[in-house]
């Protein structure tokens, strides 16, 4: 069994994806050819933002912005502690420091402890507060509207990882329209994936879009020879775009059908496990389904007995990022964090795509259930 199987999404689109990709390798434009303007015109549709910028990586996706910002090392930029590392690796790429959040019931960062932050550094006067990286983690959107009222109150900005959430909702809006400054990746695993990496960049500012589009080719001017400001080639694959776009024209369906999926997990383990926590105003994206074992030990027990009956176990993530080495400089220590320490300790998740069958669905809840009996 596949943790996503992206054999039964090419089955779907076979044709057209066939069809784009020819054109690419007919027309010869593999570096921001044709396909590249269509697909954020898409996206902008799609997500409703006024500029959307393509790129080479979600990693890209968020390191652009941010040197968009020109941060020191003195600014503070809030990012929880349990997420992916691109998301705090990206801040001290673009020069800043990163201040390490703790997280809430949903896995997103926790809005409490987000002020707490603040206060702290503000406090301390070691840090100039800047901004705030929220993600949206395992396909649900952050709190926003609560986010954004403190954003307001300290003068900082948004920018929303949405790495994992495209197609999710949020109030009625779809996710990637948050912050002043959003982010996605098409890593193959995320819902709307492509077939390596890229992402892009969704703002509602002129400014801002104007410095991103600037700096995602070598901080360019009026050509690629005039160069008006440090930056990076940052570029989206035109095959890639190609590849992307007859994804996004069933990524609506796709969602959907992984809510069928989400109910039919949570009603089959509930009582057995802690079950990932969606709010009444989210559609989650469900870029992974997450559960909480007791502990350590049976998270072991549970990865080893399932990969016996060849179904695959991830853990996402079994490090928060203020205890990565990388990191060790900032000076945490084990025990600041506790929710996300316990949550990198206790937390896996199982297959997860549009296509999982209800046989596959059956065989995966039965067999978690015998383990944990």
């Amino acid at each position: 069994m596949d943790f996503i199987n992206l054999k039964r999404q090419y089955d779907k689109i076979e044709d057209e994806m066939n069809e784009r990709i020819q054109n690419v390798l007919y027309h010869q434009k593999f570096i921001m050819g044709p396909e590249i303007e269509e697909l954020e015109k898409k996206l902008a549709g799609y997500t409703g933002r006024k500029y959307v910028y393509t790129c080479a990586s979600g990693t890209d996706a968020l390191v652009i912005p941010l040197m968009a910002y020109e941060l020191k090392s003195s600014d503070a930029v809030f990012v929880p502690s349990f997420t992916f590392f691109a998301s705090a690796e990206s801040i001290v790429l673009a020069g800043g420091t990163p201040v390490f959040v703790d997280s809430g019931e949903d896995f997103n960062i926790d809005i409490e402890d987000l002020e707490k932050k603040i206060k702290e550094i503000i406090e301390s006067g070691r840090l100039t507060p800047r901004g705030i990286m929220a993600v949206d983690l395992f396909g649900q959107a952050c709190d926003y509207e609560e986010i954004q009222k403190i954003a307001d109150k300290y003068d900082l900005f948004v920018i929303e990882d949405g790495a994992q959430s495209m197609g999710g909702e949020y109030s009625g809006k779809k996710n990637n329209s948050f912050g002043d400054i959003s982010a996605t990746s098409f890593f193959p695993a995320k819902p709307l994936g492509g077939y390596g990496d890229s992402g892009a960049i969704f703002t509602d500012h002129e400014d801002l879009a104007e410095r991103i589009a600037s700096i995602r080719v070598h901080g360019q001017g009026t050509s690629k020879y005039d160069n008006v400001r440090i930056g990076l080639n940052g570029r989206m694959d035109t095959l890639q775009a190609a590849i992307l776009m007859p994804k996004l024209s069933i990524l609506d369906e796709e969602i959907q059908a992984r809510q069928k999926i989400a109910n039919a997990y949570m009603e089959k383990l509930k009582g057995i496990f802690v079950l990932p926590v969606v709010k009444k105003n989210k559609v989650s994206a469900w870029a992974q389904f997450s559960l909480l074992a007791k502990n350590k030990q049976q998270r072991e027990m549970i990865i080893t007995e399932m990969k016996k009956n060849d179904i695959p176990i991830m853990v996402y993530y079994p490090i928060p990022l203020h205890m990565q080495t990388a990191f060790k400089r900032l000076g945490y220590r084990k025990g600041e964090l506790k929710r996300c320490e316990e949550y990198a300790e206790r937390i896996f998740s199982i297959p997860m795509s549009p296509y999982i069958t209800e046989e596959e669905i059956e065989m995966v809840c039965n067999r978690l259930i015998m383990i944990c009996s």
